[in-house]
């Protein structure tokens, strides 16, 4: 079961989580084989190869490709992880992930690294607000966000004992921790981190540290919130989502993504079709494309800083 932490510390490079865990399983499992094209020196992946020289391959700049190798992999029952940012694990090879993945009946695991605006300098054609969006088109994908260290080692563990096409968002660098070490977590259902009566928050990722602040602002000024983490984007816990939004007077979803397609939609689709009226607020980002900055300029400018996202909250509270 998973435990809050208490304290806003700085955990372990994300990307460091998934090459460790990936060379946990390396040991585990013969069958589990690394991919990257050609950012093993950004995404650590390098390393693999002193765990298996055999299971650690750079396909180079050439990520579809990287798909149909991986595709090829699972057909002779291995077990593939891929990396690249996220815009090139989903967008460039959205064909061959849906074909060759999807289609095919594939097992493929992705590690779609740095999305939003933690992207920084690499600039717009490498930031992705529309990744969760591309792989919710696929049937049966399952897509997550992950909020920490924590939650990112679980969830590659996981998917290396399911078929299917799996995908992972998450920056490459270290985020603040949310979750005790040791906490375990139901895929496909999210986590109810606190209770109230007036407000629902549902977020994911990175940004689950910002809606607690949040949340405790919030609290400060009188309102009773509720936080959940949705880090199971697909399939969406509809029960809890559901249960937590009946008689809220609103309920506001967080994402660093576009508010087409993500998070904000999944749960908006949920609350129409289900008749719950209740007015909705998506935060995240509308009609923009990425573009060069610190992390941390780019998080401001795209208004997903705690005190923009409060800000972004006035004309409904």
């Amino acid at each position: 079961m998973f435990k809050l932490t208490d304290n806003q510390e700085i955990g372990k490079e994300l990307r460091m989580v998934v090459v460790d865990t990936i060379k946990e399983l390396m040991a585990e499992n013969e069958r589990v084989v690394a991919l990257d094209a050609d950012l093993g020196g950004a995404s650590g992946w390098t390393t693999l190869q002193g765990a298996s020289k055999e299971r650690f391959i750079n396909v180079g700049i050439a990520e579809a490709n990287m798909v149909g190798v991986a595709a090829g992999l699972s057909l002779a029952n291995y077990v593939p992880f891929i990396h690249t940012f996220g815009p090139f694990a989903t967008r460039r090879v959205f064909d061959q992930m849906f074909i060759s993945g999807g289609y095919a009946g594939n097992t493929i695991n992705v590690y779609g690294s740095d999305p939003g605006f933690a992207a920084g300098p690499n600039g717009g054609t490498h930031t992705t607000w529309e990744d969760v969006a591309l792989m919710r088109m696929i049937p049966n994908s399952v897509i997550c966000d992950a909020a920490d260290e924590v939650q990112m080692e679980w969830l590659i563990r996981t998917f290396s004992t399911m078929q299917g096409v799996h995908y992972v968002r998450g920056n490459r660098k270290a985020v603040h921790k949310v979750y005790e070490p040791g906490s375990t977590f139901e895929l496909g259902k999210g986590n109810l981190l606190q209770e109230g009566t007036d407000i629902l928050l549902v977020a994911a990722g990175q940004l689950v540290f910002e809606t607690l602040q949040l949340a405790q602002r919030l609290a400060d000024e009188g309102h009773s919130v509720a936080v959940i983490d949705m880090f199971t984007i697909k399939p969406l816990d509809k029960e809890l989502l559901l249960a937590q939004a009946k008689d809220k007077k609103l309920v506001v979803t967080i994402e660093n993504h576009s508010i087409t397609g993500g998070l904000g939609s999944a749960t908006a689709e949920t609350l129409a079709e289900a008749g719950v009226a209740v007015p909705l607020k998506r935060i995240g980002v509308d009609e923009r494309f990425g573009q060069v900055g610190t992390p941390d300029f780019l998080q401001e400018e795209f208004g997903l800083t705690t005190n923009k996202i409060y800000e972004r909250l006035q004309d409904v509270l």
